[in-house]
């Protein structure tokens, strides 16, 4: 299981070493800002889904296993809700159905959503990412994102009470 150490170090590596400085150089990823934060409408450069507190945290570590250590970008809020926002190509959450733990941040409708987005480097506290935008285009894609959250907060959790249940079943007490 990966720390939070090594995600901050694997982030801090990307970050300064990695092809999203000359990304950003070149300005192919203008909607990361430069410094702090910024808030980017949802449905333009891309859509999110956010999923809160530690189950967010969870659905990231099953992506980050499923793609090899590469999902696209993933950003963590550290306060409040403690959410966790999945950045997908823009208009990819609109059609589909979505577990009940996803929220989703798009451009349709009438109302606008907006996303925080954090800067690569220095203080944007209550923001980080778990996984920093690698190059333009890639995002996090929508199928594995809806599978990683079946398979952590759906699948996972019934399996343990059936797996609970049937222990309990088969003790000297039940």
């Amino acid at each position: 299981m990966t720390t939070v150490r090594q995600v901050r170090e694997t982030v801090a590596t990307r970050a300064h070493n990695g092809p999203v400085n000359a990304s950003i150089r070149r300005g192919e990823l203008g909607w990361v800002p430069a410094s702090g934060i910024q808030l980017r409408k949802a449905g333009v450069q891309f859509d999110a889904v956010r999923v809160d507190g530690d189950d967010g945290r969870r659905v990231a570590g099953c992506l980050e296993r499923m793609t090899n250590g590469d999902p696209g970008p993933i950003v963590a809020e550290g306060n409040g809700r403690r959410g966790t926002y999945f950045l997908l190509p823009p208009g990819s959450t609109v059609r589909n159905r979505w577990p009940a733990a996803a929220v989703r941040f798009n451009g349709a409708g009438p109302e606008r959503s907006y996303v925080p987005v954090p800067a690569l480097s220095g203080d944007t506290w209550p923001l980080s990412w778990l996984c920093p935008p690698t190059e333009p285009g890639r995002f996090v894609h929508p199928l594995l994102l809806c599978n990683a959250i079946v398979a952590v907060l759906v699948v996972a959790p019934a399996a343990e009470e059936y797996v609970r249940r049937a222990a309990g079943a088969h003790s000297p007490e039940g």
